[in-house]
């Protein structure tokens, strides 16, 4: 079966050709809170705790992106806050080793930003939840992955600071 419920041969003949090719999708809440006119991004362990990285999951059918994001936060992180309801960034992200089957999987993540408001323990206390600054945030991000994917990481952090400098500047005309 395909990532998205038909097996080649089911595929009906009005979905787009482009579609049989999708990367699966996965959404993710990048944390963040104020120290005074910094930020400090919160990452999460990822499952075998060899690597750092954002609350993220697959969508839940019955909710939107940024409330299944909201939610990995929650589970993962034990945060809680105000996320945008729109994706700033959407990045390359994979599971996997090639020599493990599956092997190496690709998604397409949409990022949300979320300010955090409160902290509770973690619902995942493996995940470890910890606080870095934006420059620690990028080089623990990119440790242990491919330089492809590193980037790709570390590209969210910019652009979450781009789009929460924007934000400041319009909140303050």
């Amino acid at each position: 079966m395909s990532r998205v419920g038909f097996s080649p041969e089911e595929w009906p003949l009005s979905a787009p050709r482009f579609l049989r090719f999708a990367l699966p999708l996965q959404v993710a809440a990048v944390c963040y809170r104020r120290r005074g006119a910094a930020f400090e991004f919160l990452l999460v362990n990822t499952n075998g705790g060899g690597k750092w990285t954002f609350p993220k999951g697959a969508p839940e059918p019955a909710m939107s992106h940024s409330q299944s994001a909201e939610r990995e936060a929650w589970e993962e992180a034990g945060v809680h806050g105000h996320i945008e309801p729109r994706h700033f960034h959407l990045y390359l992200h994979s599971k996997g080793v090639f020599w493990k089957p599956p092997g190496v999987r690709e998604f397409v993540v949409k990022a949300f930003l979320l300010e955090v408001e409160r902290t509770e323990p973690s619902h995942e206390p493996m995940r470890n939840p910890t606080w870095f600054s934006p420059n620690d945030a990028r080089k623990t991000l990119a440790k242990g992955r491919e330089v492809k994917y590193a980037r790709e990481m570390q590209v969210v952090i910019d652009r979450a600071l781009e789009h929460l400098g924007s934000a400041k500047t319009l909140a303050a005309q």
